[in-house]
């Protein structure tokens, strides 16, 4: 079967509303950084099939650069393209982060950060602020030094909504996406780490326009060791927004967008 890379993004229909352009501005430089992303993992990621959320990358970004000041500063609001120190852009998208948690037309969104702080360590209370303030963050101390006997706790929104559990993530885990834990965590960068910041993103809803258990078919999947699989796959004929574009180096991409129930989100996906 060919190598599927697949790129998530929430793209909020309130990113439209005003007089101004800035909401059509966000939105578009929200989109570039997400096919940015994309064209950056789908280099490390030959033949491979992977699924990423640059939500769950941009907003630790704006946060964290809450406190960042010269070239730090600098790297954070270049990634994205905008930054948070811009008042009106702060305001916003603090705006927009804070409708997340409301459930409307069978759509559930929520956000949760947790900024984990080395005990002792001094933080500007302008920056305690700010941080809390942004993407239902909330701070906790830890002991950085010794991953061995650090847990972080942080909730897993999906896990909690089925079965009402939360996940127990250690620092000492192998955190790769190769091992149990799933994550990356650097013992020998663990003793001069002062500030973990972890973030979980959910998003649960239903097809614009549901899929019929009769419109399921056999399909014929080949493995990567030859054999082909019949796989029963459900499918539909709709109208849906597609483009394609070609990287710099020549390699083709194409992007669905895959519309969900309740105008107020869709979900654009980049295929190689």
């Amino acid at each position: 079967m060919r190598p599927l890379l697949f790129t998530l993004f929430l793209l909020h229909s309130c990113l439209r509303e005003g007089n101004s352009n800035l909401p059509e501005d966000l939105t578009l430089l929200k989109t570039d950084f997400a096919l940015r992303l994309y064209q950056s993992v789908a280099e490390d990621r030959n033949g491979t099939n992977v699924v990423i959320s640059p939500a769950r990358v941009t907003i630790p970004l704006e946060m964290l650069e809450f406190g960042a000041q010269g070239n730090t500063g600098w790297q954070l609001a270049e990634s994205p393209g905008y930054t948070t120190q811009d008042q009106t852009v702060r305001q916003f998208l603090h705006a927009i982060n804070a409708k997340l948690p409301n459930s409307r037309q069978g759509t559930k969104m929520e956000l949760a950060c947790t900024l984990f702080v080395q005990a002792g360590m001094s933080l500007s209370p302008c920056f305690l602020e700010q941080v809390s303030w942004w993407g239902n963050c909330s701070l906790e101390p830890a002991n950085l030094s010794e991953p061995n006997s650090t847990t972080v706790q942080t909730e897993d929104w999906a896990s909690r909504q089925s079965a009402g559990k939360r996940k127990i993530v250690h620092l000492d885990e192998d955190m790769s996406g190769e091992g149990p834990g799933g994550w990356t965590w650097d013992r020998g960068g663990a003793a001069f780490a002062q500030l973990v910041l972890v973030g979980t993103m959910s998003f649960q809803s239903a097809w614009w326009q549901r899929f019929s258990s009769t419109d399921t078919q056999l399909l014929p999947f080949t493995c990567a060791q030859g054999f082909v699989l019949q796989v029963p796959v459900k499918y539909q004929m709709a109208e849906v927004s597609y483009g394609q574009y070609q990287e710099p180096v020549g390699h083709q991409t194409e992007a669905l967008a895959l519309a969900y129930l309740g105008s107020a989100e869709s979900t654009p996906g980049a295929a190689s």
